[in-house]
């Protein structure tokens, strides 16, 4: 018996938040946009009164006030959207544990074991979009298929406010004459080397042989060839299942370039403190550190290092990051963005190969217990109550 996943995703969600609160611009186009006096000036969402004027996200406010002068923009307010997910998710709770959130807007749900109390898996997801519109005032797009790709797809196929159903029938009416580029999974990279050898849509990536691609592409060939066969078996995870997360970063576009290695000691110590402070509310410890260095002509590097030992503080990864920077970068050119990665994750618990007496293993507890009582001290007063004094009163665009 074939499983039964639906994919919702919501529709412009930020936007549609945004919205909640701003009545007054349901009817014009409006877009949530970071902040352009902090070099944020990138569409995050757009309404679809704006999504017909061809604005589309992640291009600059100026290219979109260029396609429409009238644009209104509101700020965005990510503790909101986390909020709203929450209550999103809990309605799929509703109607099946196995529900595994993909995004803050998107989530893959099991129903299987559902339809012998809601219905087909259509009528649960046209029941999931009425219920979820009507205590939210929301919308989205479910695709209902026998797997977590094609559900996947169906959800993009039909927007807004729509349910498409995918089976075993109609996928290769549906699907397989898509361009290969909507593909799920296949990038502007992968989709150029497919072209070249001659594979412009879905269907014919289905009917080449599997190891052309493979050979092509490596193991990611043979994983999309199966995706465009509807060969994809990979479960929907429980939701008090979720796996561990995978690694843990911070990136910010400064207000000003930095120059010199007192700007970038004062930057990576302000992002390091978050990172270090995102581990151990997971519990969590990385073996490694990774940093991406943006220029003002946005090339990008990235550079990473290894650790001897785990760590969630945020001298270790502070010092790693600045280390990787002298090494790689040439510190008379400016920096626009950085972005600090922990990589490499486990769980803080998870032995050291340190001796119980060493100096780093003392130096090590105590740092622990010094960045723990700084996570107590913001818990109970906020985050800001607490901070590095090398961050208080920078101008490059950290809070502090």
């Amino acid at each position: 018996m074939d499983r039964t996943i639906l994919h919702c995703d919501m529709n412009g969600f930020f936007a549609s938040v945004e919205l909640l609160d701003r009545p007054d611009l349901k009817d014009v186009p409006m877009a949530v946009c970071g902040d352009p006096k902090n070099r944020h000036g990138i569409i995050l969402a757009k309404n679809e009164i704006a999504k017909g004027y061809g604005i589309v996200t992640a291009e600059t406010l100026w290219q979109a006030k260029n396609k429409c002068p009238d644009l209104q923009v509101v700020p965005p307010h990510h503790e909101k959207y986390k909020h709203y997910s929450k209550l999103i998710n809990e309605i799929y709770l509703r109607f099946t544990d196995m529900v595994e959130p993909f995004s803050v807007d998107e989530s893959w749900l099991d129903v299987t074991a559902s339809r012998k109390l809601f219905g087909t898996g259509k009528e649960i997801a046209d029941t999931i979009r009425a219920t979820v519109k009507k205590e939210l005032d929301l919308t989205l797009s479910a695709g209902v298929s026998f797997n977590k790709i094609f559900a996947k797809m169906g959800s993009d196929y039909k927007k807004p406010d729509a349910t498409t159903l995918i089976n075993r029938d109609n996928y290769k009416e549906l699907l397989w004459p898509m361009d290969i580029r909507s593909l799920f999974f296949v990038g502007k990279v992968t989709a150029h080397k497919l072209r070249q050898c001659g594979i412009k849509t879905i269907g014919e990536l289905a009917l080449s042989d599997k190891a052309t691609i493979s050979s092509l592409l490596g193991k990611q060939g043979a994983v999309i060839h199966d995706y465009a066969k509807g060969l994809d078996i990979t479960p929907v995870l429980r939701f008090d299942h979720l796996e561990k997360i995978k690694s843990v970063g911070n990136g910010i576009t400064f207000k000003r370039d930095l120059h010199g290695l007192g700007d970038i000691k004062t930057a990576i110590t302000g992002l390091s403190d978050t990172v270090a402070s995102r581990l151990r509310q997971h519990q969590m410890k990385a073996f490694g550190v990774k940093v991406d260095i943006k220029d003002p002509g946005f090339k990008v590097i990235s550079r990473q290092q290894q650790l001897d030992n785990p760590t969630n503080l945020t001298e270790i990864i502070s010092d790693t990051a600045v280390e990787l920077i002298t090494r790689s970068w040439n510190m008379r050119n400016p920096i626009r963005m950085l972005t600090v990665t922990a990589i490499n994750l486990c769980d803080e618990n998870q032995a050291q190969q340190l001796s119980l007496f060493s100096e780093e293993n003392v130096m090590t507890e105590k740092g622990e217990k010094i960045e723990r009582a700084m996570d107590d001290i913001r818990q109970k007063f906020g985050a800001g109550a607490i901070g590095f004094g090398s961050v208080i009163g920078n101008d490059i665009g950290l809070d502090s």
